[in-house]
């Protein structure tokens, strides 16, 4: 069975760890670390930047792999970033745009590297 991920490179804007959501600048094919549910979420780095300037894998399309955050996950729950990149359950806050990626294909625990479908959208409260 094949799980098919359409990748996109772009050039980080600082160091980045594996497997955390990033988001878009201001510049133009450019990604940092993500920080918040607020952040407009570009999806999760495949691999590292060590540094500003490096190239990153991002998958756009299909099937990602992301860090569970400090809280567990359960399969269907709708994702969005922490305050380190790392996934969280995406909820209605008021008077918030909540960014989601996606919806975890399976329950995670804190730390877990686990699949989701990438499907971004917002939450509007």
């Amino acid at each position: 069975m094949s799980s098919p991920t359409l990748f996109r490179s772009f050039a980080a804007a600082g160091a980045i760890a594996a497997k955390v959501f990033v988001k878009f600048t201001a510049n133009r094919n450019e990604v940092a670390q993500a920080s918040a549910a607020t952040d407009k979420l570009a999806g999760p780095s495949d691999l590292a930047a060590a540094a500003a300037g490096d190239m990153l894998d991002v998958a756009i399309s299909g099937l990602g792999e992301i860090t569970c955050g400090a809280v567990a996950i359960a399969a269907g729950d709708k994702l969005t970033s922490d305050a380190n990149g790392l996934a969280k359950t995406a909820a209605l806050v008021a008077g918030q745009t909540v960014h989601v990626a996606g919806v975890a294909l399976v329950p995670a625990a804190p730390g877990d590297i686990f699949s989701y479908q990438v499907a971004p959208s917002v939450i509007v409260g």
